[in-house]
């Protein structure tokens, strides 16, 4: 069964654009990129089922989270859009692209290929969500206390202010996670699973990667190359997989350039 994704809307003005942020994220980790590019498209975050203020489920297979932007497509009455996805939010994106063309215009998918990525990558997923399930979010008092517990398990600075985000207070104290942790646990094998491959997509698609990041991989451009044979490859120098954050102006006008290029002569069908 699909659920009503929370959006949040940074502008109505021009062609519409999705964005879907990545695992553990919420629609508010694009919202710089989201602020600038309402300047030319309307814009709308979504928070993916089990993230943000959306609502939980058990199901978070691909075919499910699809069923749920298309969902909010229908419910918004949006034959089709530009589709941006970072991560998790990519894979969805390309599913969807993959399932139903003629709903995407352009697809922008940052820091993922269409494959089945290691149990390696999946380790680490893994200590987060129990890192974040042992967290006493009932008795934490401030943000400052959370992140010096998280301190022991996650190294990271950025990363724990990252999951952090995640930490919503209550109003009669105390916090609790916005995050479904167990469905996510639950469904992680999966999410690191391909997509399935019904397409391919003929239209325009940009895949943006880190040029530091773990999911960049040579041997991914093939399967890139016959599921999207319109698509185009970047890698941005000096960046990892939060590109976007770590590259914001460069990223920004890579994904604002491959938008804004003419391409009548190659678009998808409306």
């Amino acid at each position: 069964m699909i659920v009503l994704l929370h959006h949040r809307e940074h502008s109505r003005a021009g062609e519409p654009l999705l964005i879907l942020h990545g695992l553990f994220g919420n629609h508010a980790n694009w919202g710089w990129h989201a602020a600038r590019l309402a300047k030319r498209f309307a814009v709308y975050g979504l928070d993916l089922r089990n993230h943000g203020a959306s609502p939980h489920g058990d199901d978070m297979s691909y075919a499910t989270m699809v069923g749920d932007v298309l969902g909010w497509l229908d419910s918004q009455g949006m034959a089709s859009c530009h589709l941006l996805g970072h991560s998790l939010g990519g894979k969805v994106a390309m599913q969807l692209a993959l399932d139903s063309p003629q709903r995407v215009r352009k697809l922008v998918v940052v820091d993922i290929a269409p494959v089945e990525y290691p149990k390696s990558s999946a380790s680490s997923r893994y200590a987060w969500l129990a890192a974040l399930r042992e967290l006493p979010v009932g008795e934490i008092e401030t943000r400052a206390e959370a992140d010096e517990r998280l301190r022991r398990v996650i190294a990271s600075r950025e990363l724990r202010q990252f999951l952090l985000t995640n930490l919503e207070r209550l109003p009669e104290g105390g916090y609790r996670w916005r995050l479904q942790l167990a469905a996510i646990e639950a469904n992680l094998p999966a999410l690191f699973a391909a997509p399935s491959t019904l397409g391919p997509f003929p239209g325009p698609a940009l895949f943006l990667f880190g040029e530091q990041s773990e999911y960049r991989r040579d041997a991914d451009r093939g399967l890139i190359g016959r599921l999207f044979p319109e698509a185009e490859l970047q890698v941005l120098p000096r960046a990892g997989h939060w590109l976007h954050v770590e590259q914001p102006e460069a990223s920004l006008a890579a994904i604002e350039n491959f938008l804004l290029q003419d391409d009548d002569d190659r678009q998808c069908p409306a």
